[in-house]
């Protein structure tokens, strides 16, 4: 097919899509769009790669960055905050919720004065905050749940149909070559990690939706929605067999199969029992990583795929760190001196100097913010389990995706690095502990279906908003999170 011939499909597929899960029952506003944009650009490529602009001569990307990507990310940074100053009640009721998040976020500002160039740290922790930002903007509509269903929809109908249409008629932007010489399939993104770990979350939140579909017989619009909705899954299962990323198909599996199962009443009568439901599935998908798994960083740097290959790395980087305690500061590792012993260490490796992470995110951490960044980390995913198992003591449906989040980054984080910024593992996993922390908290999770329909107006109060209903206006807020 001719390429310009397959590009008009798609984009009419895409807008069918579109036009398919529209839902008019319930509105967002229109701020949600921010956040879909910030996952277009996250979870594809920089604005400055897409439209060719390349640094001038002589400048270290890794150090000095893009200026038009940090204007862009500046715009809807500052954007995102004007709207939670806004929404302050509620902003301030989710960080309440979520001290553990704060604290970290503190800790890696404060690492900034010990790092080797604090001026890149700085500007790298301000994007950490944007993906903060980014949640709260979710969290903080009136119908969160309606909101985050959304949000899956509008970056999957886009990325996914784009990415096929890049591997199939467009070689030169859809696929790629690694390291080796291998070619592989990139789509939207700059190389297969990054296309499996867009289409495992977003494919996670497809699989819900589905099933919430196929549950709630009474949802409005439920055929058309259906369609647009399993469609989007077939997309991403087809996408995760394209990019040959086994670390994101089989946190796929894993992350399914406990969303899945937490449905069961076996499991809903007795929350206790996901307990061992999750231990299984982390011990379960640690030893698959590990023991069966891709060797990405190996493969990368010349080497077969296998655990040796990946432990040498570890064994490289770990000592390689001059303070333990706190680490070389807020993503400052790859860009200090402490980087040459890892070059020196494998130096029979093919191109060790390309190597930018230690592909596993509990070393990445301690490698940028020592233990004390391991021990907040820790924090952050213990306090975020207990409040994903509150939370589905209140909520199954809701509870059971957080708790699918929660543990597929602990697993995901086996073999890469997901706790940096922008990373679309730590986006979501952030998505999930906030809105963990929100169900008791008594912001979402609650709201019942309602058609309000009163000549004279009536006061609608939902857990996340207290807004009056004009005259003869239909409202549905639909708490089906």
């Amino acid at each position: 097919m001719n390429p310009s011939l397959a590009s008009l499909i798609c984009a009419c597929g895409i807008a069918a899509l579109f036009y398919l899960d529209k839902d008019r029952s319930v509105r967002t506003s229109k701020a949600l769009w921010l956040p879909v944009v910030y996952l277009w650009i996250v979870g594809s490529r920089s604005v400055s790669v897409w439209l060719g602009v390349t640094p001038p001569d002589g400048t270290n990307v890794q150090i000095d960055g893009s200026p038009l990507d940090a204007a862009v990310f500046g715009v809807l940074l500052a954007t995102a905050i004007v709207l939670l100053i806004r929404r302050s009640s509620r902003t301030r009721t989710l960080l309440a919720a979520n001290w553990p998040i704060l604290i970290y976020v503190f800790y890696c500002l404060i690492s900034v004065a010990w790092s080797y160039h604090p001026e890149v740290a700085f500007k790298r922790w301000l994007k950490a905050c944007e993906d903060v930002a980014m949640v709260l903007v979710i969290l903080t509509e009136g119908l969160p749940g309606a909101a985050f269903r959304r949000l899956v929809s509008r970056v999957g109908f886009l990325l996914f149909p784009a990415s096929v249409l890049l591997i199939k008629y467009y070689d030169s932007l859809g696929r790629g070559y690694d390291p080796s010489g291998g070619i592989s399939n990139t789509g939207v993104t700059t190389n297969k990690n990054e296309l499996g770990l867009i289409v495992l979350v977003i494919s996670l939140g497809a699989l819900w939706n589905v099933r919430a579909l196929l549950i709630h017989n009474d949802e409005p619009r439920r055929g058309r929605r259906l369609v647009a909705q399993g469609t989007l899954l077939t997309f991403g299962i087809v996408l995760l067999q394209m990019a040959h990323c086994a670390t994101a198909t089989a946190c796929f599996v894993l992350g399914g199969g406990l969303m899945l199962a937490t449905g069961l009443r076996a499991i809903r009568i007795r929350p206790a029992r996901v307990h061992i439901l999750c231990l299984a599935i982390i011990l379960v998908g640690g030893v698959a990583l590990l023991v069966g798994g891709e060797g990405n960083a190996a493969h990368a740097l010349g080497r077969q795929s296998n655990l040796s290959g990946r432990t040498e790395i570890w064994a490289a980087v770990i000592p390689a760190v001059s303070n333990p305690i706190v680490g070389d500061g807020f993503e400052s590792f790859w860009i200090g001196p402490d980087v040459q012993k890892v070059w020196r260490s494998l130096s029979g490796w093919w191109h060790p100097e390309d190597l930018n992470e230690a592909h596993n995110g509990y070393i990445e951490v301690y490698l940028n913010l020592g233990w004390i960044g391991v021990g907040l980390i820790s924090l952050i995913l213990i306090s975020g389990y207990r409040r994903a198992v509150a939370a589905f003591r209140l909520n199954s449906s809701i509870g059971g995706l957080m708790l699918a989040y929660i543990i597929v980054s602990a697993v995901y984080n086996i073999t890469e690095a997901g706790f940096r910024s922008p990373h679309s593992m730590w986006i979501f996993l952030l998505l999930a502990i906030f809105s963990a922390g929100g169900i008791p908290a008594g912001l979402f999770g609650h709201e019942k279906l309602k058609i309000l329909a009163s000549r004279g107006g009536a006061a609608s109060k939902t857990a996340a908003s207290d807004k009056f209903i004009p005259e003869r206006e239909t409202v549905y807020a639909v708490g089906r999170f």
